[in-house]
């Protein structure tokens, strides 16, 4: 049955919102009136656009993306019903009346409707691309045609839950180094704002000249009460286009990537992250029985670095015309050496599958260990950073004082 967002009254006065099952409209609205429920607006679940009044567009729940959280929890427990031998629509039923977010119940139930008039559950998967994606998609196909949709599902929740995992670490990681560098900025910019004119009052009284030091920093305060604010707009305004040209202009997305691979530090960071996500992308699938070159083709689509995604294309080309996946990896130059001997020992021993999981744990390690050392290495510099600039700031208002002390003597 199809799914309606709806938003109705109930008998003590006050909006309620929801989802309901119905085969149109007009059935939707008598079970609500059944439930002592009067409908304000209803909506249905798998429209992309809305054709009701201006208060339906505000109020109503929308199909959206969901986060890697949102997509691990149905999945985990779409997954359990099916283990424990339920049939996919109850399943469904069970997966959408558990999710507590409208969106996510609207969506479960949406992919619900679908499967109950008949479509199969990937087909129906594709027709959200917005909340699944293709590697999603394809593994799904592959476990129905497997015969072993539960497990496939299982392997599913155990990816998304550990790209969720490590989403979240580096969040969480990112949150103590971010904190420092608001409070340092605060600091410098409350001393060149307020202290730093009232030293220069102060001076300007004395008639002498000021040390170097002491220079440098009134120009700098003069400077930045002066052009602070069109430096701050001018600085918004460049980050603004250079975001919009990052997402619409593939060419200078393309320039930006190559110059960060390029960078040390940041390019091997870059392809860690990169051929880790395919390695795992293209073990999961190939463990759910998806064919090598279908894989490879899905796994390059979520490396989302072109020049990374564009190598990894030629070399899915190049195993379709026969060569052998190692040394095909080994020609786009961002696998590490040991990467390569290990899946081609995979590929000479008929164990691909497990190989591509040991060079995904192998790269994502390296990833944590390089996240790790570096956050480890940015606090203490920038307590150096933020201590000279403390340091240049005291030594410049200290040092006319010394002076004016010596003259005095």
């Amino acid at each position: 049955m199809p799914a309606f967002h709806y938003i109705a009254v109930n008998p003590s006065g006050q909006e309620q919102k929801g989802v309901i099952e119905a085969d149109n409209e007009r059935q939707a609205r008598q079970s609500l009136r059944d439930s002592h429920l009067l409908p304000l607006s209803l909506h249905s679940a798998q429209e992309k656009k809305s054709r009701a009044n201006w208060w339906d567009k505000l109020s109503l729940p929308r199909l959206r993306g969901i986060s890697r959280k949102e997509l691990a929890f149905i999945t985990r427990q779409f997954a359990t019903l099916l283990k424990a031998g339920l049939p996919v629509e109850e399943a469904l039923t069970a997966v959408g009346e558990q999710a507590d977010k409208p969106h996510l119940k609207g969506l479960v139930f949406s992919v619900r409707s679908k499967v109950v008039e008949g479509h199969a559950l990937a087909a129906t998967l594709r027709e959200f691309p917005q909340a699944f994606p293709d590697w999603y998609v394809a593994t799904v196909a592959a476990g129905e045609r497997s015969g072993h949709l539960d497990q496939v599902l299982l392997r599913l929740a155990d990816y998304t839950e550990q790209q969720w995992q490590t989403q979240q670490k580096i969040r969480m990681a990112l949150i103590y180094p971010v904190m420092i560098i608001l409070v340092s900025i605060g600091i410098v910019g409350f001393l060149l704002e307020y202290v730093v004119p009232k030293m220069v009052a102060i001076y300007g009284q004395l008639g002498q000249s000021l040390p170097l030091l002491t220079s440098v920093l009134i120009a700098l305060s003069s400077g930045i009460q002066t052009w602070g604010v069109y430096v701050f707009v001018l600085a918004m305004i460049v980050a603004y286009f250079f975001r919009r040209a990052m997402r619409r202009d593939k060419v200078f997305r393309t320039r930006v990537q190559q110059l960060a691979l390029r960078l040390p530090g940041l390019g091997y960071f870059v392809r860690t992250t990169n051929t880790a996500r395919f390695s795992r992308t293209l073990a999961l699938l190939c463990a759910a029985g998806v064919p090598l070159l279908e894989a490879m083709a899905i796994a390059a689509k979520l490396v989302t670095c072109i020049p990374i995604r564009e190598a990894l294309e030629v070399a899915a080309k190049r195993v379709r015309e026969g060569a052998a996946m190692h040394l095909a990896l080994k020609q786009t130059t961002y696998f590490q050496p040991m990467n390569i001997h290990l899946i081609a020992s995979g590929e000479a021993g008929g164990q691909l599958e497990p190989m591509l999981e040991r060079v995904a744990q192998q790269q994502e390690e390296d990833m944590k260990r390089l996240i790790d050392v570096s956050l480890a290495l940015f606090e203490p510099m920038m307590i150096l950073i933020m201590g000279a600039i403390v340091l240049f700031i005291v030594l410049a208002v200290m040092l006319p004082i010394f002076q004016l002390n010596q003259l005095s003597m």
